[in-house]
């Protein structure tokens, strides 16, 4: 399993995403983005950044 905390990217920010692999993670952090960040387009910068704070579980 895999996890992500978004407010290692987005200081203040909350979330947390569990899922068992890099693609599952992305896709929730793409819709989280997009529905309260105001974010409707994950660019590379942006999954770089995820990439590297997504931790093993």
């Amino acid at each position: 399993m895999k996890t992500f905390a978004c407010g290692d990217v987005v200081p203040g920010c909350t979330a947390t995403f569990t899922a068992s692999d890099d693609a599952g993670i992305l896709g929730q952090v793409a819709g989280h983005a997009a529905a309260d960040h105001g974010l409707p387009d994950v660019g590379p910068e942006l999954v770089a950044a995820v990439r590297a704070h997504v931790r093993a579980a």
